[in-house]
């Protein structure tokens, strides 16, 4: 499989004020953007072309992608306006970018280093139309599934099944074009109640459980600075080499710093992330704080965003 369908038109509204100033996929992991890692995992396994959706803060991809590559990966971007189509109207909305070949979907929110190999496998020799990528534990267990028969049965009891779910979704999944005849263009729609209607008519929407690895929704402040502390030195330094601490700041716990941040003599760092650009005044006390770029923090802050 070749190609990817990524979704970058997310609103982010749990991670604000971080989004007024960064569409959610390119918040910052580790010096990033959160959608590079995606890049990154997809091309792994073999696909070599790209297609985003946008939304919020569109130019901010612009900025990102100024050639509209990723490390010598073509990326095809489609703007949506003025309204977000959400996902099964955002795979409509790119159905002439990804033409009449299979293709990948992967939400722009979520980090993970799960293997991919075992759902190009099972979407492959099963000849689903979709084939979900579910783990076995997480936060939200909603899905139903029939390891015998690999199919999906049920999401959250919507079709009576009485079987509520026992997997996660991951956002991960593999499509056939035949997924365009169950999606109407231009509506507005989540993919999830095209799922559901496959379910009901008897298409072929199956599943494979990767339980290795690591996942994460980055889609709260909550889970962005967990993963940076569970995750830390597995992508690069905590502190950026171009990164000024100056003499006389205190650092503890797991900070992350970035590109060209700086923080002043006598400022107090306790797990917190800096953006690249940001910076902490002299006098600061910041704990499980998250600075973003071009902004100034000051004052004695607990459980807050700049």
């Amino acid at each position: 499989m070749k190609q990817a369908f990524v979704l970058g038109a997310g609103m982010g509204e749990r991670l604000r004020p971080l989004t007024e100033q960064l569409p959610k996929p390119l918040v910052p992991v580790f010096h990033r953007p959160l959608i590079t890692y995606a890049f990154e995992h997809l091309h792994a396994v073999g696909v070599d072309r790209l297609v985003v959706n946008t939304h919020h803060l569109p130019d901010a991809y612009a900025q990102a992608f100024p050639d509209q590559r990723y490390r010598g990966t073509p990326i095809q971007f489609r703007h949506e306006s003025p309204v977000r189509l959400e996902t099964a109207g955002g795979i409509a909305n790119v159905r002439d970018l990804l033409g009449n070949e299979p293709f990948l979907v992967y939400n722009g929110d979520i980090l993970t280093d799960l293997p991919l190999k075992p759902l190009l496998t099972e979407h492959r020799e099963k000849g689903n139309i979709v084939t979900l990528v579910l783990r076995s534990h997480g936060p939200s267990l909603h899905i139903a599934f029939d390891p015998r028969r690999g199919r999906v049965t049920d999401i959250r009891n919507k079709l009576g099944t009485g079987d509520e779910g026992k997997y996660l979704f991951t956002g991960i999944y593999a499509c056939d074009p035949a997924i365009h005849d169950w999606i109407t263009p231009g509506k507005v729609e989540s993919v999830i109640p095209i799922f559901l209607n496959m379910i009901r008519e008897g298409a072929k929407i199956g599943a494979v459980v990767i339980d290795e690895g690591s996942w994460w929704d980055l889609g709260s402040r909550t889970a962005y600075l967990a993963a940076h502390s569970a995750l830390n030195g597995l992508y690069g330094p905590a502190i950026d080499p171009t990164a000024q601490i100056e003499d006389g700041a205190v650092l503890r716990g797991i900070n992350v710093v970035g590109a060209g941040a700086v923080i002043e003599s006598g400022a107090q760092l306790e797990d917190t992330i800096v953006w690249p650009g940001g910076r902490v005044v002299r006098g600061a006390q910041l704990k499980r704080c998250i600075v973003r770029g071009s902004i100034s923090a000051a004052g004695i802050v607990e459980d807050a965003d700049f």
